[in-house]
């Protein structure tokens, strides 16, 4: 079953594109005929059916698609690590091995077809259960999960844990093999849904698109003449020169030149050559003394003194004599939303909203009345640049 969105609104995935052609080649790959052959394997001394091997799967892909083997063997593991194929014998380790290694095709109703985040209940569900079946022993990042769920559906957690005690009692009643086949899917469905610390989240779609780009619109002609409109204005937009560009490339190289620790060489001396860690210990992130070269660094532009933590620790003192510390403060907060826990993205942001921007918020950032609507509009649906538009006003003031 294809599970399809029902408000069909302003949040088109850029994603589904390649996600339609796995599909595609899913169902050839499960065809009775054409795809891989499946059969009865012993997986610890229990008969599993309907397994593949990492090999079965290489080769059908090599002879499908006629690619070379690297790029057969990444797209295999594209497979695996997007949930369509879970492993058998290490159900932790979402890769693809061409050898003897079993996989199982996933359920079409756990494809990850337009996929949001999964549901609290069910995942909350899921680690109760499992912590009912493991006597409470639990990975280090689920126990984190189970006790931030445990407070966030408080209101409900006893059905939460009569639905887990209950799916327990069905699983003890099913065949073995069943019930190992049923724990390896429910395992790799919610480590690619909710991943563990450390794994890439082949979920993130990042930002939402405004229009479905797989949407077959038939053109009309007031879409081919705004076409034309836009590449005639793209044509007479002004180009840099290239002797501009090749200068300019000049004069950063020679600005960096000696920052450079590849062409000028590390001071005192390479710490992978000679094992002397000096080199990392006068460059530490947050050192009591920089560098002379380091400081002078900060002098090239106002990026370079803001992707340097230092730099930026002794910025934030500027900021607080002149009663402005909450604008930096702001700015590392609008970071943390974009390279942070993409599941914490909505209560991040709420928390900036309510810290700096709320009206009588306890360190108010000043940004103007457009960036502030923009704003507060985003937050409405928000996601990681959400805030972009009032960093970029708080940067070019601390800039300034």
């Amino acid at each position: 079953m294809t599970v399809t969105r029902l408000d069909q609104g302003q949040r088109y995935r850029p994603r589904m594109a390649f996600l339609k052609k796995v599909e595609a080649l899913m169902m050839e790959m499960q065809n009775p005929d054409k795809g891989i052959k499946t059969q009865t394997q012993v997986v610890m001394i229990t008969n599993i059916p309907h397994a593949v091997t990492g090999n079965d799967i290489m080769q059908w892909i090599l002879q499908r698609l006629q690619i070379t083997p690297e790029e057969a063997l990444h797209l295999g593991d594209l497979f695996v690590k997007y949930g369509y194929i879970y492993p058998l014998q290490e159900p932790k380790n979402l890769t693809l091995k061409p050898d003897v290694s079993l996989y199982r095709f996933q359920t079409p109703y756990f494809w990850p077809v337009q996929s949001w985040p999964a549901d609290d209940t069910d995942y909350a569900i899921y680690l109760a259960k499992k912590n009912i079946k493991r006597k409470g022993i639990l990975e280090e990042y689920e126990k984190e999960h189970y006790n931030m769920l445990n407070q966030k559906l408080n209101y409900k957690w006893d059905f939460v844990i009569m639905q887990a005690k209950e799916q327990y009692k069905a699983g003890k009643e099913r065949k073995k093999a069943d019930r190992y086949a049923l724990d390896c899917q429910e395992r790799a469905y919610w480590l690619v849904n909710r991943t563990p610390p450390g794994m890439i989240n082949t979920l993130d779609y990042g930002l939402d698109r405004v229009a479905d780009p797989n949407e077959n619109k038939k053109k009309t002609m007031d879409v081919y003449r705004r076409e034309i409109m836009y590449y005639q204005q793209a044509m007479v937009k002004p180009r840099v020169k290239s002797s501009v560009s090749i200068g300019g490339l000049v004069k950063y190289s020679e600005q960096f030149l000696s920052n450079d620790p590849i062409v000028s060489g590390c001071l005192p001396s390479n710490p992978w050559i000679t094992d002397d860690p000096e080199f990392w210990d006068l460059n530490a992130k947050l050192v009591e003394v920089p560098t002379k070269m380091r400081v002078e660094r900060w002098a090239f532009n106002f990026s370079e003194l803001m992707r340097d933590p230092k730099g930026r620790q002794n910025f934030q003192l500027f900021l607080k004599k002149e009663f402005s510390g909450e604008n930096l403060g702001f700015w590392e907060a609008c970071e943390d939303l974009k390279y942070g826990d993409q599941s914490k993205v909505k209560e991040k942001a709420e928390e900036i909203y309510k810290l700096f921007l709320a009206p009588g918020a306890r360190r108010w950032v000043n940004i103007d009345g457009t960036t502030m609507g923009i704003t507060v509009k985003g937050l409405k649906h928000p996601h990681r640049y959400v805030l972009d538009a009032a960093q970029t006003h708080i940067y070019m003031l601390m800039k300034k």
